[in-house]
């Protein structure tokens, strides 16, 4: 089971929190727009960190993100292993090239560089080479998340998934649940918060030795 570390989630809370007022108060003078979704990027940060999270990986079509800099200070602040998937296909060879510039210049937070490991392709080829994924944050407009969700080899001992943009033209994306119940030996539970487009978050814990379903606590505050 993953195990809940206070400090480490108020840290990285915290740090992220001074990140995004850093960079806001760099760029309003220069006319250029602040982070976005910026209760989503203090919530998983501190999160991913709190859970103590060894290897993060995140999945999105949009590249270097400012989710990607909020799992970056979580990744730091635990010493664990962060990976950007972007997803990559001959016709969009601009755009990967664009978002690894996007992050090679992310004005002001240049300390963070060389947590940000960002691979482009197929995900669900990719996701192959991660075992024991603790936190992993999945866009469902990537093509194929639902695949890409199965795919994934998930920590045994306990791990937390998120979709983001859960919600499209109003209408909800499929639930993780629905997905991993099917699954041979694990249990989980989720929860869906009003955040930007809405998030999906889904803890998985495995069933213990009598094949029973582990019994398991899930709570969520939010405040407007």
């Amino acid at each position: 089971m993953m195990e809940w570390c206070p400090e480490h989630a108020m840290k990285a809370y915290l740090k992220t929190l001074h990140l995004r007022k850093n960079y806001s108060d760099r760029t309003s003078t220069r006319g250029s727009p602040e982070f976005e979704e910026p209760k989503i990027m203090e919530f998983l940060s501190a999160l991913a960190a709190g859970n103590c999270a060894k290897l993060i990986v995140q999945i999105t079509t949009e590249g270097v993100t400012p989710v990607t800099l909020a799992l970056a200070v979580a990744a730091r602040q635990i010493g664990g292993k962060f990976v950007c998937i972007i997803p990559h296909d001959h016709d969009d060879e601009e755009d990967i090239n664009k978002s690894i510039c996007t992050h090679h210049q992310l004005n002001g937070c240049d300390h963070l560089k060389d947590v940000i490991h960002i691979v482009a392709g197929n995900p669900c080829e990719i996701i192959k080479q991660f075992k024991k994924i603790d936190f992993m944050v999945v866009d469902s407009k990537v093509g194929d998340h639902l695949k890409l969700l199965k795919t994934a080899d998930l920590n045994s001992k306990g791990s937390l998934m998120v979709m983001t943009n859960l919600f499209i033209n109003g209408q909800k994306r499929a639930s993780l649940r629905e997905i991993l119940k099917a699954k041979d030996g694990v249990y989980c539970k989720s929860v869906t918060i009003p955040v930007g487009e809405g998030i999906e978050l889904t803890k998985i814990v495995p069933s213990n030795k009598h094949g029973r379903k582990r019994r398991t606590r899930f709570h969520v505050t939010y405040e407007n």
